[in-house]
């Protein structure tokens, strides 16, 4: 996979509503337009009206009553974007932040960060993964300072 491609073209909502569509056909195996309203937490008319422009766009196939279906680009912007967001969160959780925080965290870092250093937090997780020791020792000294900070400013 390409990690650092994304369409430059897309905003922040298609590449969510793609990212949406491509969680719901992992759990699923398919994307209706409830699943991804509901995935969202949008109305059906927002995910249609979507749909549509998405199609427009070659990225997916919709299809009135059935959903939606990723076309080849479609779906390979839709997984680099899901490589980007679990990627940031897993980093996220790393580091002690709540899995809430994390998940809309990682939701708008997904758009924002420069693909080189999505790559470089995926490398350094990969490290970290090779050594599970050395992620205790981190998680611990963060809330080992942490804890100091809060006593200091009390």
């Amino acid at each position: 996979m390409n990690e650092g491609y994304i369409a430059k073209n897309l905003s922040r909502k298609a590449e969510d509503y793609l990212e949406a569509i491509l969680n719901v056909t992992l759990e699923k195996g398919y994307a209706r337009t409830k699943d991804v309203a509901d995935q969202l937490s949008v109305s059906p008319s927002s995910v249609v009206e979507m749909f549509r422009k998405l199609d427009t766009l070659g990225l997916v196939e919709y299809r009135r009553y059935e959903g939606v279906v990723f076309r080849p680009e479609g779906q390979k912007i839709a997984e680099v974007i899901k490589y980007r967001h679990d990627t940031l969160k897993k980093f996220l959780l790393l580091i002690g932040v709540a899995e809430r925080v994390a998940e809309a965290d990682a939701c708008f870092m997904e758009h924002e960060l420069n693909p080189e250093t999505v790559r470089r937090i995926r490398l350094f997780l990969e490290t970290m993964d090779g050594d599970p020791s050395f992620c205790e020792q981190i998680q611990t000294e963060i809330d080992r300072r942490l804890q100091q900070k809060q006593s200091n400013s009390k």
